[in-house]
């Protein structure tokens, strides 16, 4: 790396590589987020005819001539394409399709009359992979001067672009001219398309624009640290690229798009948020989850009928592999749910349980009565759904019912328990002696709240709530608190 750093060329052609990854990269996120990946790739190809048209007004050596004419290309490409789709009916991706193949054709139609009419020699290979050791210094200033142009419109009319990206009527409700912003920012994809030709050329300039921004858009959500991760990925992307392709004799261009994939590849495997290794963890904790409460409910709905319990039956009832019911009764006794010696549930065992068939028969109960479903076709979709239905839900679903005491199969309802921030004023409540979080257990002693005393809501606010008891008086707690209280509605 120091070696090639001697040469004069090759730090041109990072430094303008490195530009290009940075403008591309924080252009890209709103180019991914508005749905138009491929209007990039499109405006690459159609400034050809503004390549072309530069030859004609200023000769075959002047960077800042071909700049002006891409660019003019590329703004009236993104005009004729926006016009089309609004004025016209016209798919959004048929729109895209007409433009650029029309100005491309345009360009190839130029390019010939340039060889054969007026000996002008333009080797399309650089114009379609990019020729970054041929950077010159006009192109450094270009490159430079777009990305300088990219950060401080980005900067500047962050809101309006953040507005526009994410809510079109409320922007328009708010005053902010959308068609104008659409069209700066276009502008700006322009600038960027024509100062990456140099360095990866128009068919490698997509990825550019389009992988550092869905990769960084895996690792982040807000916005902000998006297009910084993106731009940062842009120069990653840039200068590793080019180091490779220094090294192993590769074209600079393909080497930096095919780095952007793998970066892309890891962060798909990756993602703190949704890669690939994180969702497998977190599918597997759900199955172990669903499995440990499935053999819960199944001890308890034994020792209910007066019925013996043990593995044996267990295995058969929940087809169940030896070795994992055993896992799943370890893990069990670790989180003091059971006495795997002899099967028994503990307090919070029992609690979990009895939650779990209360889900169960409750949802059996509001298809049939509510959505006129047959009795003989309820039981797999509650078998599916009582392990994802909140405390919230439970009782919403219990008030609809008017608290049925009976599913439709002639079993009992367990009554639920409740948690305290789910009180209206005017509701008495009574604690229960074993809360399912022993933490809170010293916090309610400090404030007064003993087991099975009874407390009236005498006011629920945003963030407290205003208890009453007869003999102690009135406490206040926050809604965090309540939300883990739990308690029996009188």
């Amino acid at each position: 790396m120091l070696e090639i750093l001697q040469y004069d060329w090759a730090i041109r052609a990072l430094l303008a590589s490195m530009a290009v990854g940075v403008s591309c990269g924080i252009l890209g996120c709103f180019i991914v987020l508005r749905n138009m990946s491929m209007v990039g790739d499109a405006l690459s190809h159609a400034i050809l005819p503004g390549i072309v048209f530069a030859f004609f007004v200023f000769g075959t050596d002047n960077s800042w001539g071909f700049f002006l004419g891409a660019v003019l290309a590329g703004w009236l490409s993104s005009f004729l394409i926006t016009w089309i789709q609004t004025q016209l009916s016209t798919k959004n991706d048929a729109a895209i399709g007409i433009v650029f193949t029309c100005m491309f054709s345009l360009g190839v139609i130029g390019i010939s009359y340039l060889s054969n009419n007026q000996n002008i020699h333009i080797d399309l290979k650089d114009y379609l992979f990019g020729n970054v050791l041929g950077v010159s210094n006009d192109d450094l200033y270009i490159s430079f001067s777009v990305t300088l142009i990219v950060i401080t419109g980005v900067i500047v009319f962050y809101r309006p672009l953040f507005l526009t990206t994410f809510q079109t009527v409320v922007a328009r409700t708010m005053g902010v001219k959308v068609e104008q912003v659409h069209y700066f920012l276009m502008l700006m994809l322009s600038f960027a398309v024509v100062s990456a030709l140099q360095s990866v050329g128009v068919i490698l300039v997509v990825a550019m624009l389009i992988t550092p921004a869905s990769t960084a858009l895996l690792l982040f959500k807000r916005l902000q640290n998006v297009i910084i991760c993106s731009a940062i990925l842009g120069v990653l992307i840039a200068v590793g690229g080019f180091f490779v392709s220094y090294e192993l004799n590769f074209p600079p261009g393909p080497s930096m798009a095919v780095l952007a994939t793998i970066l892309y590849i890891l962060a798909v495997i990756f993602s703190p948020n949704s890669g690939l290794v994180i969702r497998f963890v977190q599918n597997r904790k759900e199955r172990d989850k669903i499995r440990q409460e499935d053999v819960l409910k199944c001890i308890q709905l034994y020792r209910a009928k007066g019925l013996p319990v043990d593995e044996s039956a267990i295995l058969e009832r929940l087809d169940l592999k030896k070795r994992q019911l055993l896992r799943t009764l370890n893990n069990l006794e670790k989180k003091q749910f059971i006495h795997k010696a002899t099967l028994e549930l503990s307090t919070k065992g029992k609690k979990r349980a009895e939650k779990l068939i209360r889900a169960h028969r409750l949802w059996e109960t509001y298809m049939v009565n509510k959505m006129g479903m047959d009795s003989d076709q309820i039981h797999e979709e509650a078998e599916r759904i009582e392990h994802h239905m909140s405390d919230e839900f439970l009782n919403e679903v219990a008030e609809r019912l008017n608290h049925p005491e009976m599913d439709p199969h002639g079993s009992p309802i367990p009554k639920g328990f409740m948690n305290l921030s789910l009180l209206k004023s005017g509701e008495k409540f009574r604690l229960t002696a074993d809360q399912d979080i022993k933490s809170i257990v010293a916090q309610l002693w400090d404030l007064g709240l003993m087991p099975n005393s009874i407390w009236e809501i005498v006011q629920v606010g945003k963030k407290e709530i205003l208890l009453l008891n007869t003999e102690i008086g009135q406490r206040r707690i926050s809604f965090d608190l309540a939300k883990k209280i739990e308690i029996e509605r009188i």
